[in-house]
């Protein structure tokens, strides 16, 4: 076993979704299970703990071990050989890992290690995963999704192997999946989950957790922060699509206030909040000077906020921007990947929070449209990026407002302290990991803190 760690470890750094860049791992076995296949392959997922990091962080590395004479991936997609004659290949990229999956979420099913039981549960009955092609979506940070394609029609599926696992339901299945069965249109169909159950060395028992979450997948559509960018590169109005864009994005909240328990804002909520905000202010004045310069004027948004109405705490999507958001010729706007932030806590992330923080999301999100093409573009009129976002926000906050029924323009100090607050920590991640971008969120910290608490929403932007 000690040669398996040392070839994983050594390939994990690689990856986009392992999270201590520029550290090697230090791993530590959990559990591992295996799941049935054809001859030639042995299907295990083993999970790690990566005990360098503070907390710890739990990985899943599902691997098709091969004799090595066989092996006909791709170099990028072989992990290393633990031992002479044994190749291990990431399992997203092997069909006999990906053909497990798949049997998994559309016909259920276990797979059983040492104190470990996994459990795939289908929520589309009938649908076989029978004579599909599987390939791996690229580009993805933290987790790893398979589609299923076939050639005669059938519905295909996107099935997403989450890699860092935490205690607890996945919010991206449990919203999903209640969104669908409500018969709400915008989001994708839900297909089936797998859940594991695996040693807590904390507490020397066991914890349960979600692993993999398949849905119905859309072929040749585009996210809407392409189509968003496509459309401000061109000049094109975006009004009628960002209006589309919030009443979605109202009709999602409506739904979910309905399907889930809502709770008062009271003091130790707000009380809570306020400080998460000074948290991460002070870590932006430290790291970011110009954020510092104006650190009494951020103060005073958020203090404007604290006194205002707040309305009750709900289930939202978490991590909203443009490019959590399908553009379906079919279907309009589709609202994707429910899991929040990936980098909180499981209990945080479904835990009742302010609506208006998805919406402040969006709002950030049309600057970065803005600036991306600022940026690329430096010769290119400022004044008409800036009046490009400033009515697509305008048109997104109309439609929000229009179908949640809610005067928008009463919430605009607590919806200002949203985005401030969001604004920050775009600061400190752009000063992080792309200096040259900083510049998008202090333009919109000092719009933001330039105003006076009574300007209408309408020149927020």
């Amino acid at each position: 076993m000690d040669s398996t760690l040392a070839c994983l470890a050594a390939w994990m750094p690689r990856q986009r979704w392992y999270a201590a860049k520029g550290r090697p791992p230090s791993l530590r076995l959990i559990a591992w299970w295996d799941l049935p296949t054809d001859p030639g392959a042995t299907v295990r997922t083993f999970l790690v703990s990566d005990e360098g990091s503070l907390p710890p962080v739990l990985y899943q590395l599902p691997v098709v071990a091969r004799a090595t004479a066989a092996v006909e991936a791709s170099p990028d997609h072989v992990i290393g050989s633990p031992e002479p004659g044994t190749t291990f290949i990431d399992g997203p990229h092997d069909p006999a890992y990906a053909g497990a999956l798949l049997q998994l979420v559309t016909e259920g099913g276990d797979g059983r290690g040492p104190g470990t039981v996994i459990t795939g549960t289908t929520t589309a009955p009938g649908l076989s995963g029978a004579g599909r092609r599987s390939r791996v979506l690229a580009g993805e940070q933290s987790n790893t999704s398979i589609i299923y394609e076939s050639a005669d029609g059938a519905v295909p599926v996107i099935c997403k192997v989450f890699r860092q696992l935490h205690a607890g339901l996945n919010p991206d299945i449990e919203l999903q999946t209640a969104l669908a069965n409500h018969g709400s249109p915008h989001v994708p169909r839900a297909i089936g989950s797998v859940e594991g159950t695996w040693p807590d060395t904390a507490t020397r028992g066991t914890v349960t957790g979600s692993l993999a979450f398949a849905q119905e997948f859309l072929p040749d559509v585009d996210d809407a922060w392409r189509v968003a960018l496509r459309a401000a590169a061109a000049g094109e109005d975006f009004t009628v699509r960002a209006r589309d864009l919030g009443a979605a994005t109202a009709d999602v909240h409506l739904d979910l206030a309905e399907l889930f328990p809502t709770v008062p804002s009271g003091p130790d909520v707000r009380d809570a909040m306020s400080a998460t905000w000074l948290r991460r202010l002070a870590i932006a004045e430290a790291e970011v000077p110009a954020i510092a310069e104006r650190r009494e004027a951020i103060e005073a948004v958020y203090e404007r906020a604290l006194d205002a109405a707040w309305p009750p705490l709900q289930r939202i999507h978490g991590d909203y921007h443009l490019g959590q958001v399908l553009g379906s010729p079919e279907h309009g706007w589709m609202l994707l990947d429910f899991e929040g932030e990936p980098l909180r806590p499981m209990a945080e992330r479904r835990s009742p929070d302010l609506a208006l923080r998805d919406v402040a999301g969006m709002l950030r999100s049309f600057d970065y449209v803005a600036g991306s093409i600022r940026l690329d573009q430096p010769d290119r009129s400022p004044e008409g990026m800036l009046a490009w976002a400033r009515a697509a926000r305008q048109a997104f906050l109309d439609g929000y407002a229009q179908v949640a029924d809610v005067d928008l323009a009463l919430e605009r100090t607590l919806l200002a302290a949203l985005e401030l607050d969001k604004a920050v920590y775009e600061a400190i991640y752009e000063a992080r990991n792309r200096p040259t971008w900083v510049a998008i969120p202090l333009r919109a910290i000092g719009r933001l803190v330039g105003q006076p608490s009574t300007t209408s929403l309408r020149t927020t932007a």
